[in-house]
């Protein structure tokens, strides 16, 4: 048994059966037995591979994304360029590289990175060795003022709570451990304090229903809209997205690329769940913000030329073009990445639509 789940079952001997999200929360951010303490999580070495990490277009595109929004904001100088959860440094390394020929626009950021891992922040300031930047443990310590927010595969993994309609009403789904010591779920004997947030249509949904939700999310949501509404900017919020009306838990593990128990050998696998963005689109409107999406991954990094740019480099290195083409399918087919992730952004109210999106919501 591992020592993060020895010391999971004593908190659970002292405080009675833990939320998914207290669960989450001690499985991925423990700083010394969690998930993200271990040395090495992404890559073809580790347990999952991002966007950034499959191409350097990715990153690039996003930079140049970020150029066009700031040249929508009115050109503000110091302009706050942040990264949240910025894995080992390669998106913002590969947004970078792609900007250097708008000196006007690298003259106006400052950089800041939200990082809550010791070793992912170790690779970060590897990866960004000689550039300029500022690491926070939480967004609240990043400095006030006109920002652009880059967040990529971050939401997923802000911790949930899980909600049961039962014959009792609703219960929250809690985490406690059987006679042999295995995690398994268990329902609340009261009912669910949480219940006041869920919709009218969620309320009245058949027995035996598991709603998800992330009080962690709609915080950061509302943090992100009151900060663009204030000081101008938008966060463009890229993450598995979970469809309109759609119930039922998407807490998942995973682990060496392939899917895992959820509550089995905590600090052991990767967990995430969908987002919501509906219920993110309302926090941040009523901190003042508007929202633009969300859309399919594929069809907004097709509106901002991926595979325009992919040509280009399979055409500037042919020995690479197959794998050069390949990337971009992985990140653009409704089969891979395409339509699984949404992007999605919520800026100032009188921001124009970004590139890639349309109207705002």
């Amino acid at each position: 048994m591992s020592d993060l789940g020895s010391r999971l079952r004593r908190l659970i001997r002292l405080k009675g059966p833990l939320s998914v999200a207290e669960f989450m929360s001690e499985a991925l951010w423990h700083p010394h037995s969690g998930y993200y303490a271990r040395s090495e999580v992404l890559g073809a070495d580790g347990d999952y591979v991002t966007s950034p990490e499959i191409s350097q277009m990715f990153g690039e595109l996003l930079g140049l994304w970020s150029a066009a929004v700031w040249e929508l904001m009115g050109r503000p100088s110091p302009l706050l360029l942040v990264e949240l959860g910025p894995g080992r440094g390669t998106l913002l390394a590969d947004a970078l590289r792609a900007v250097l020929r708008r000196p006007d626009f690298l003259a106006a950021l400052e950089l800041h990175l939200v990082e809550a891992s010791r070793n992912l922040e170790a690779a970060q300031r590897a990866r960004l060795e000689g550039t300029k930047a500022s690491w926070h443990a939480e967004l609240s310590g990043v400095p006030e003022g006109p920002t652009i927010v880059l967040a990529n595969e971050f939401l997923d993994a802000l911790p949930i709570l899980q909600l049961e309609r039962t014959d009792c009403g609703w219960r929250e789904r809690l985490v406690d451990f059987d006679s042999g010591g295995r995690f398994r779920f268990t329902l609340a004997p009261g009912p669910a304090a949480q219940e006041a947030l869920l919709s009218p249509v969620e309320r009245a949904a058949p027995l035996g229903t598991i709603v998800e939700l992330s009080p962690a999310a709609i915080g950061l949501a509302s943090a992100l809209g009151r900060r663009v509404a204030s000081f101008g900017g938008a966060a463009l919020l890229i993450d598995y997205g979970r469809k309109p009306g759609a119930r039922g838990p998407t807490l998942q593990a995973l682990r060496r690329h392939a899917r895992a128990e959820v509550l089995a050998s905590p600090g052991s696998a990767d967990l995430s769940a969908h987002v919501d963005f509906a219920v993110l689109a309302r926090a941040a409107a009523e901190a003042g913000a508007g929202c633009h999406g969300p859309v399919p991954q594929g069809a907004f990094l097709a509106a901002l030329g991926l595979r325009e740019r992919a040509e280009r480099l399979a055409a500037a290195a042919p020995q690479h073009a197959e794998a050069v083409r390949s990337a971009a399918r992985r990140l653009t087919a409704p089969e891979e990445m395409g339509s699984l992730f949404q992007a999605f952004v919520i800026a100032h109210p009188a921001l124009p639509a970004p590139p890639g999106f349309g109207e705002p919501t």
